[in-house]
């Protein structure tokens, strides 16, 4: 029998094939995302060249503009076009090698790292005393005594009580011996932090003090509340170096020092000062079709410290985001908008590379249809906020729901939100208007083991997770290429902070630092 159809009834008919059909290639995009995101992975490679082969990418180091060229490289070789984009210039600086022993009143190799742009000694060795900060009852005390750090290491790190994380005491000791313990750590650092005040000077002015009166070098040890774990920022001395030296060894030289020991280390330590060098974001795109003037955008800082090899700071955000990028390059090279990904120097620094974008793209920044960052470590993405836009959930949710449900379900939605005040470079973006969100991830214990530390390495990946966050990414960044509807980025009322009870406001423009480090 042949079917007839009314205006009426055909319209509807056409509609719906329409969508269905829509649907049908949506499902079929990101089918093969999720295919080719689990059997042709390229994420070990990738984190073994960057992080194995390249190492740490300090701002200034030739590490760090070795891992742009590499970058360059690697999307060039899967046909995306990339640039390295000068955003600034920076303090240059090279770490060398480290050897720090105790040589009396027995031999021991010391676990010890100096800081960032630590002042080397050349081809120098010295071996000297320790002395401890002491404890005076002013800054005219503390002059008379500073004569006496001259030739001599000076620690000026609180001892800690333990060496164990308190998960471990909560796991083993009884409620009152860990309370106890918490107890005694809480009124020790507060007789330190009142040591440090009692000498007139900071935790940053101090070092130099004592470099000014001759000491050989200063000692810290910045725990980070793990077993085996420090924290490894940057030196403030700029004559002699600053060392870290890990807990276990720094207590024995504390404990040894206190009891009249007098013991001995030697230390040789180099870097070279490299003048001013330039500093780059590294951007890569795949040009759109239709709506080639709207863009989403990937995210990522590449800049780390150096204490590790940045694995989880931020390597896995910065593989997540080069392998989204190939997968998105393979299974769909001719996207609607314009696919950005923004490779971001000196975020440890204040969000400079991300900051600097936004000053010099009003134009991508103005017609941005999404940015999607990820920064806080190896764990599956576990949250997404709205960050304060309105209609934020509209979208956001349609897009994640497109996204297998192993995949979706673990993610926890906050809607509006509020806006990122600048914890990573996607507040670049919020900052001035921009619909730039965070793909938060699960903890894996980052605050306390790999944030920022001297075990932030390859064997802390978890590449199943990984894994799971460049499919998901790459899935988000499809939909919201090919979302017929423009986002909107509506400021929704944003009540009273929960911690003060003072109305919030928007995060304010930040500008770039441009040039950094050179005081030092």
């Amino acid at each position: 029998m042949k079917l007839k159809l009314n205006y009426l009834t055909y319209v509807p008919a056409v509609a719906l094939l329409l969508a269905t059909g829509t649907v049908h290639a949506q499902n079929s995009v990101i089918d093969q995302i999720v295919k080719e995101g689990n059997e042709n992975s390229q994420l070990e490679k990738l984190a073994h060249e960057l992080l194995d082969g390249i190492g740490p990418r300090l701002v200034g180091t030739p590490q760090m503009l070795k891992a742009n060229e590499w970058a360059l490289a690697k999307y060039k070789n899967w046909g995306i076009s990339a640039r390295n984009e000068k955003w600034g210039e920076w303090r240059g600086w090279e770490r060398g090698i480290s050897h720090i022993d105790m040589v009396y009143p027995r031999v021991k190799s010391l676990e010890a790292t100096q800081l960032a742009w630590s002042p080397g000694m050349g081809n120098q060795t010295v071996t000297a005393e320790l002395v401890i900060l002491p404890e005076v009852a002013d800054s005219v005390a503390f002059k008379a005594w500073l004569p006496k750090v001259k030739g001599k290491f000076v620690m000026i790190s609180m001892a800690q009580p333990t060496g164990r994380p308190d998960y471990n005491w909560q796991e083993y000791a009884t409620k009152e011996e860990f309370e106890k313990m918490k107890a005694a750590r809480t009124a020790q650092t507060t007789a330190w932090q009142q040591r440090i005040k009692n000498t007139g000077y900071t935790a940053k002015t101090l070092p130099v003090a004592l470099e000014e009166a001759g000491a050989a070098a200063v000692i810290i040890n910045n725990w980070s509340a793990g077993f085996g774990v420090d924290k490894i920022f940057g030196a403030n001395t700029k004559k002699v170096p600053t060392i870290d030296i890990a807990l276990e060894d720094y207590g024995l030289l504390y404990r040894l020092t206190e009891s009249g020991m007098k013991p001995k280390i030697s230390i040789h330590t180099e870097s070279k000062e490299l003048g001013v060098v330039p500093t780059y974001n590294t951007i890569a795109e795949v040009k759109g079709s239709s709506k080639a003037n709207e863009y989403v955008m990937l995210s990522a800082h590449f800049d780390s410290w150096d204490g590790g090899t940045g694995a989880t700071d931020n390597g896995t955000g910065t593989l997540t985001m080069m392998e989204a990028m190939r997968i998105l390059k393979k299974v769909y090279p001719k996207p609607k908008r314009t696919i950005l990904v923004g490779h971001w120097g000196s975020e440890e620094q204040g969000l400079n590379g991300s900051r600097a974008f936004v000053e010099d793209h009003p134009e991508i920044v103005k017609n941005l249809q999404a940015l999607f960052n990820q920064d806080n470590g190896t764990g599956r993405v576990v949250n997404l906020s709205g960050q304060g836009y309105a209609k934020a959930g509209e979208y956001l949710t349609r897009w994640l729901n497109a996204a297998p449900s192993y995949l979706r379900d673990s993610v926890k939605t906050s809607f509006p939100g509020a806006p990122g005040g600048g914890g990573s470079d996607f507040a670049s973006f919020v900052a001035v208007g921009a619909p730039g969100f965070s793909l938060s991830s699960l903890s894996w214990s980052y605050g306390n083991y790999t944030w920022h530390t001297n075990r932030d390495t390859y064997d802390k990946i978890v590449f199943d997770e990984v894994r799971r966050n460049a499919i998901l990414t790459a899935i988000m960044i499809y939909m919201a290429s090919e979302d017929p509807e423009h986002t909107s980025t509506e400021r929704a009322p944003l009540g009273n902070n929960p911690r003060t009870g003072q109305p919030m406001k928007w995060p304010e423009q930040t500008k770039a630092t441009r040039r950094g480090g050179l005081d030092k």
